[in-house]
């Protein structure tokens, strides 16, 4: 081995039954570098860097640390040899405080007794050397998600972390947040820590990195040195075929004479005389910064939280759904911005997840039809384009792309006129992301839905809609044409202060 390459992974397979993980995948770290290791969702990238630390047990291959060889890692190894794993779902505990986290199965004891204000003079110090500002007393539930991961780097660097893997690091960030998680890693790098940095962001690839490791459906394609690649370049490697266009062409399907949704000064959930129509045919955007009230109007809509006063109406009636049940049989759908949590069911099947608000229109004295739930699910995952060996397999083990095709196919079979897409493709790389933008077209343009789009990214918004309503502080604060979107222009309206 080469003394600059502190972690190899050589020729690394791993399968599951019926299914082929990795294929043939060799990765290299070197000292002190930012290794950026992109794909497609699905492509691999989670199962390898468990397979680093000792998660996922390869079917074959090589795990080459500092010298030393293994066939496979445990976590205990992976500790030893200074390998931590920064995962998208925090490994905390929210009841207990920053300081007991960060020691959490190896507390400072005095004699028999856990020694609290020894951890908080210890977090103290670890918070201090990455140059940030948390109280070792502070319990993790109160802390915000980017503190919460603050404390798990802290945690790995405590526990002489040499080599550290960042998997989608900013996914559930803030931009401010970001902005200090990139500082902290920019921090380490100077401190002599190498570190794999996955995302589906690539301006934080061309940011941060020094080369990009690129895999495509569980095989390596290619290493390049990151200033001396093109956008372009990337996409085409991640992908396997060239993406001419960000957002699919879509023809002008809006039928203004037909309004589908219609929200007339309606107040409640922090919003404020909510005013909007949405016509057939139609994908209006809402814009504006985190804690505008976008997700919160969309509850309301979808039922999950009552309005104050107003009204809605759905074709031309005045509805109140006090449920999400009666949203959804009125023909309203909601695909939630957290997938894991709020949309898909990661316990059980595709076709379960497909069949699930139809189950009793299907039923015949509550016997669930199995050949029509098969028949159905078999008809959405082709329509979806949903890539899996079968219909049993757990959503759970999709990438992101293929759980929100779940959950619009999902939609899809109850029939839904009008679908809220909140934040439709975080966490989704940039080929996935592509797929379901055409799908969104083809909603409205081949299908004569309407769709109701929230979303955060600001070229998505302006990209995608017909029409963009900003919020700010609860309130409707702008509206936009096609012909009028500018980035500034939505900044503006969506920083303006409350008129109230």
């Amino acid at each position: 081995m080469s003394e600059e390459y502190v972690l190899q992974l050589q020729h690394i397979r791993k399968e599951y039954p019926g299914v082929v993980a990795l294929k043939d995948v060799t990765l290299e770290l070197k000292a002190g570098e930012i290794l950026a290791l992109i794909g497609e969702n699905g492509a691999g990238k989670s199962t390898l860097i468990k397979c680093c630390s000792g998660a996922v047990i390869p079917t074959s291959g090589k795990i080459i640390v500092n010298g030393k060889e293994f066939s496979s890692m445990t976590p205990q190894l992976a500790s030893e040899n200074g390998i931590a794993i920064i995962y998208q779902e925090f490994n905390n505990v929210k009841e207990l405080s920053a300081a007991e986290n960060l020691f959490l199965g190896r507390p400072i004891r005095k004699g028999i007794v856990i020694d609290k204000k020894a951890m908080e003079e210890e977090a103290a110090k670890a918070f201090e050397q990455l140059h940030i500002k948390i109280d070792p007393k502070a319990m993790m539930k109160d802390l915000t998600v980017g503190y919460q991961q603050m404390v798990e780097i802290a945690k790995a660097i405590q526990q002489n972390a040499r080599i550290l893997v960042m998997d989608e690091p900013s996914a559930p960030l803030t931009s401010a947040e970001v902005e200090s998680m990139f500082e902290v890693v920019e921090l380490l790098r100077k401190k002599g820590v190498s570190i794999i940095y996955i995302s589906h962001r690539l301006e934080e690839i061309y940011r941060l990195s020094d080369r990009i490791v690129v895999i495509r459906d569980g095989e390596y394609v290619k290493t390049l040195i990151t200033k001396e690649s093109q956008v372009e370049e990337l996409i085409q490697l991640m992908v396997g075929r060239e993406l001419t266009e960000t957002y699919p062409p879509r023809g002008n399907c809006i039928d203004k004479n037909e309004v589908v949704l219609e929200l007339k000064n309606v107040t409640g959930n922090g919003d404020k005389n909510i005013n909007l129509k949405l016509h057939k045919g139609e994908i209006l955007g809402l814009g504006g910064l985190v804690g505008a009230g976008r997700t919160e109007l969309a509850e309301m809509i979808f039922g999950s939280v009552p309005k104050k006063s107003g009204q809605m109406f759905y074709k031309g009636k005045e509805i109140d759904p006090k449920s999400p049940r009666e949203a959804i049989d009125l023909g309203i759908a909601l695909v939630p911005e957290d997938r894991k949590r709020h949309g898909a069911m990661l316990g059980i099947s595709i076709k379960n997840n497909i069949n699930m608000p139809i189950y009793e229109r299907n039923s015949r004295f509550s016997v669930i039809d199995e050949k029509l739930e098969q028949e159905i699910a078999e008809k959405y995952q082709k329509n979806m384009a949903i890539k899996t060996p079968n219909l049993n397999q757990l959503i759970k083990n999709l990438s992101g792309g293929n759980q929100q095709k779940v959950i619009l196919g999902r939609w899809m079979a109850a029939n839904s006129e009008l679908i809220i897409f909140d934040e439709p493709t975080r966490g989704i790389d940039i080929g996935a992301k592509y797929e379901i933008y055409k799908l969104m077209n083809d909603l409205v343009e081949k299908e004569g839905k309407s769709i109701l789009m929230i979303s955060s990214e600001m070229e998505e918004l302006m990209g995608m809609s017909d029409r963009i309503l900003v919020l700010a502080e609860g309130n409707m604060t702008g509206e936009l044409n096609k012909e009028e979107f500018s980035q500034e222009t939505i900044m503006t309206y969506a920083s303006a202060a409350s008129n109230e």
